[in-house]
């Protein structure tokens, strides 16, 4: 090969280089409601939330307090965002692995919150006929 075909050659590859330098991909861009960033932030902390609720120490204290773990799911679904984002720094705040009681106490205290409002019916009144 000659050294003029070999420029060529050269020439040819450093402009093709150039030319996919200046094409790029195209970009997708979209309109993202703010529904779906609401709905993120909330799965977020109630997905916090519930992994606090999951460890075995609280679990306990919760039997131990005869709170069944299945009924505090569904009253957390019920909870507005500010409610949930309250709940949620209490559980961080929390010292790990130490005060479970407050923990406890933070759940029992939004509950009955909710009771007194008339939101949910923990305490079902028990009729004597």
């Amino acid at each position: 090969m000659t050294p003029s075909k070999w420029r060529t050659a050269l020439v040819s590859i450093l402009a093709a280089a150039v030319f996919n330098f200046g094409v790029t991909g195209a970009a997708q861009a979209g309109i993202v409601s703010t529904g779906s960033i609401v709905n993120a932030e909330r799965d977020a902390t109630m997905a916090s939330i519930r992994t606090q609720l999951q460890r075995e120490d609280v679990q306990a204290q919760m039997q131990k307090m005869g709170v069944d773990a299945t009924v505090v799911d569904a009253r957390l679904a019920t909870l507005s965002d500010s409610e949930l984002r309250d709940l949620s720094d209490q559980m961080q705040k929390a010292p790990a692995g130490g005060d479970v009681l407050v923990l406890i106490g933070a759940v029992f205290v939004v509950l009955l919150i909710l009771e007194l409002v008339g939101v949910i019916d923990i305490f079902k009144r028990v009729s004597t006929r």
